[in-house]
């Protein structure tokens, strides 16, 4: 991460190293910062059991001890933008609203509990924990998948990605409606939690997508699509993390625009 990340990232790693029972929690936000523990958390005055019908990391139903994001953000406003960092590098971009609301779609940070603890991911991977934002009625206000991160141990109030990130953003010559602006908000909902691009973006997970090498330079159309659809159809590793984008997730009209980005800034290289 950049410099000004060092001690944030010095605390996630001491968070990393603290016994099971007391994983932290920390928000950054200013006068609002606060840190929890696991036993905190679980002991919430709101905290309680939810059903997760479709969890899109377990990829089942799900039950788990949460309470409320928004019970952890009392003081925070819709307009705030908010960025969840993982022990593994991803940082999910957030808008406060979504988190804030108490429905229809509703975020519960999930807690796991060191004496029953969830489930691996998969084989050889570790579970979900210590907390992870998870949603009921996601479809209800068209929570993406990469709004439910996991392994979450920071949340942070931070300027928008436009504001931080300059060199991410489209020509500002371009029409309001122009496709490659729809693509940039794709861009930061679907793919910035992994992805850098110019250089922008706190993401550690995968590549940056422009330098020194834009996917669309190298990749033919119909190669990219399907990698973004199925990537371990397109070439599998044991390692590969990249999730594959279906059609509910992004539907065709969607990427087009994404792609419409990426061949953009290709040519707006910083």
């Amino acid at each position: 991460m950049r410099h000004w990340l060092a001690m944030p990232s010095l605390l996630l790693c001491l968070s990393l190293c603290l016994p099971a029972g007391a994983a932290q929690l920390r928000l950054e936000a200013g006068a609002l910062s606060r840190t929890w523990t696991t036993a905190q958390l679980l002991a919430h005055p709101q905290a309680r059991t939810v059903d997760i019908p479709a969890d899109v990391s377990y990829k089942r139903a799900m039950h788990y001890r949460a309470v409320p994001v928004a019970a952890l953000l009392d003081g925070l406003r819709d307009t705030d933008h908010l960025q969840a960092v993982a022990s593994d590098g991803f940082a999910a971009e957030m808008p406060a609203a979504p988190l804030l609301q108490r429905g229809p779609a509703q975020a519960w940070l999930a807690i796991e509990d060191p004496a029953a603890p969830w489930p691996p991911l998969a084989a050889g991977k570790p579970s979900a924990g210590p907390f992870y934002i998870v949603w009921s009625d996601p479809q209800a206000s068209g929570i993406r998948p990469e709004q439910w991160p996991f392994r979450v141990t920071h949340l942070r109030r931070l300027a928008p990605v436009a504001q931080r990130f300059p060199m991410m953003l489209p020509d500002p010559a371009l029409p309001a409606a122009a496709a490659e602006r729809q693509g940039f908000a794709l861009f930061q909902q679907n793919c910035m939690a992994c992805h850098r691009l110019n250089g922008g973006g706190d993401a550690q997970v995968g590549p940056d997508l422009n330098r020194p090498h834009n996917p669309t330079e190298y990749f033919q159309a119909g190669w990219l699509r399907q990698l973004i659809r199925d990537p371990q159809g397109l070439r599998q590793w044991p390692q590969g993390k990249m999730p594959g984008f279906s059609e509910a997730v992004l539907n065709e009209q969607e990427l087009d625009a994404l792609l419409a980005y990426l061949k953009h800034m290709a040519g707006r290289k910083a």
